[in-house]
């Protein structure tokens, strides 16, 4: 079992490898330029990498990135083995990010608060207190209450 900096450092690695390899080495017209690797991450034993990466585009565009990945898996497999000179080279799965749908859900979420917020300070605009202004009784009261009650 490896050890976790060995790993971490092995997941950069093939994170900058298949990054490069895919700006430079592979003619695929299907990965272009739409491709970003986000992160890469790899088992405790240093033998499987997950790769996860984004795709610039519409649905079909990401559906074809997903195809040229898994038809460059050996050679990017081969660029990380020369690249890691390790004795096992890791196998590849590549792991599309939710990284962009989540971003939009959040953005989503904050659009909704901020129309609420908006709503409620429009409705609060004209309002005024159900009580006195300033409900909390001070040392001048107290003084003025006590002297009445005493006589």
């Amino acid at each position: 079992m490896a050890d976790n900096a060995r790993a971490k450092k092995l997941a950069d690695l093939i994170r900058e490898v298949v990054a490069e390899k895919l700006q430079r080495g592979v003619k695929d017209p299907r990965l272009g330029t739409h491709v970003t690797i986000t992160d890469s991450r790899v088992t405790g034993d240093l033998r499987e990498a997950t790769v996860f990466y984004t795709v610039y585009g519409d649905d079909e565009a990401r559906a074809n990135a997903a195809a040229g990945l898994e038809s460059a898996k050996g050679v990017l497999r081969s660029a990380v083995g020369r690249a890691a000179q390790t004795k096992f080279t890791p196998t590849l799965t590549f792991v599309a990010d939710a990284l962009p749908e989540t971003a939009k859900g959040i953005e989503e979420l904050l659009d909704k608060a901020r129309a609420s917020d908006a709503q409620v300070r429009e409705v609060s605009s004209g309002a005024q207190y159900a009580g006195d202004a300033d409900p909390y009784k001070k040392p001048d009261d107290e003084d003025e209450d006590e002297g009445a009650t005493a006589e």
